[in-house]
């Protein structure tokens, strides 16, 4: 079992709609494996495995149909008494590169979480007089055989059929990222545990306990191999734009609103230097372009950013995207809690180690002590 040396145990499931423990043949031709969990781009997994032709035609891992596309796979591992899900995710693509040294030949299988069955047929629907997180909620309502929980922040602002009606053109998936990208939200499907997924549409959650800190230069415990970090100082942007009263054509303009990316992390926030046009708000009304504002700005990318990589034993435990981490040891301009955007667990024998990027909107800690 990969990485069992460290007392780390790998729990693998693969089969159909309901996948089962993978047979020992797969876990013990199981070389290498890595799953990326990344709050902008969604996750996805990628697992190495040793071929050997026990069939006198092809390979007997392919020939079983274990990891035909389209099957499911759940990745999970066992640190301590509480097992943790990594991904749960679908088959999208297979590599096989023969070898003619024995038992040089592999078999790459690679997938994605399983918001991709999301996104396999374009529609052309319409959606009178329903708020952008109720249509979001009945489209992923839809997938409930995937294990999908639907977890959507309301939103307000409610179209009148008579004024405009929201339009699918495209697959649910990126429809719903469109819905999620105009109010300034997020949409990505998280593992709640085996079979069972939460389907958040909202903003970026930084709320609730930090995990345990990410430590440098403390000695013992230091569990970081290395960190660093960049401030960029054009990545925050302001607004400005104007809506037409439609009775006396007056134009009123827009304030410059505040990210949603609430509660802030940094004592000292990165002042936006960039202002972005709202070149499409003027024929919009007044909650529909103060959301079009709130959505610019929180699209634009945190000022600062982290990235390193752990030794899972030294640290003790998973690091979770889409969470809040604290990081001690860095100084005071970089000491303090961020938002982990991505997440890459490596797993091979004898070996985890997880890569992550961190960010946040400024510099210096906003708390004198983070959580050890």
């Amino acid at each position: 079992m990969l990485a069992s040396t460290l007392g780390i145990r790998l729990i693998l499931l693969v089969g159909g709609t309901v996948p089962l423990p993978a047979s020992y043949a797969v876990t013990s031709a199981l070389s290498s494996l890595e799953v990326t969990n990344d709050s902008d781009s969604g996750d996805g997994f990628q697992m190495t495995f040793t071929l050997g032709k026990d069939r006198v035609v092809d390979y007997g891992l392919l020939l079983d149909g274990t990891f035909n596309p389209f099957n499911r796979v759940i990745i999970g591992v066992l640190l301590g008494v509480t097992p943790e899900v990594l991904i749960d995710g679908i088959i999208t693509h297979h590599q096989v590169t023969p070898s003619n040294e024995p038992g040089m030949s592999t078999l790459t299988v690679t997938g994605k979480d399983v918001s991709v069955m999301l996104d396999l047929q374009e529609k052309n629907e319409k959606f009178e007089n329903q708020p952008d997180s109720v249509i979001a909620m009945r489209l992923i309502a839809q997938y409930a055989q995937y294990g999908l929980i639907p977890q959507a922040t309301p939103t307000f602002d409610i179209p009148l059929m008579i004024e405009r009606i929201p339009r699918q053109q495209e697959t649910d998936l990126r429809f719903i990222q469109r819905l999620a990208q105009r109010n300034g939200y997020v949409f990505y499907v998280e593992p709640l545990t085996f079979g069972v997924n939460t389907a958040y549409w909202g903003p970026e959650n930084r709320l609730g306990l930090p995990q345990p800190a990410l430590t440098m230069n403390m000695g013992h415990a230091t569990n970081v191999t290395s960190l660093n970090f960049s401030h960029d100082a054009m990545a925050p942007v302001s607004t400005e734009g104007s809506i037409v009263e439609p009775i006396t054509k007056t134009n009123i303009p827009i304030p410059s609103l505040p990210s949603l990316r609430v509660p802030p992390l940094a004592l000292q926030p990165t002042p936006a230097r960039r202002t972005v046009l709202l070149r499409d708000v003027a024929n919009q009304g007044p909650t529909q372009a103060a959301t079009s504002a709130v959505a610019t700005t929180t699209r634009s990318p945190d000022s600062v950013t982290g990235s390193g990589e752990l030794e899972t034993v030294r640290y003790g435990g998973i690091l979770r995207a889409r969470k809040l981490v604290g990081v001690r040891g860095a100084g005071f301009s970089y000491n303090g809690n961020y938002y982990v955007k991505r997440v890459s667990h490596r797993i091979e024998r004898g070996t985890y180690t997880q890569s992550f990027t961190l960010s946040r909107e400024g510099t210096g800690a906003l708390l004198p002590v983070v959580r050890p």
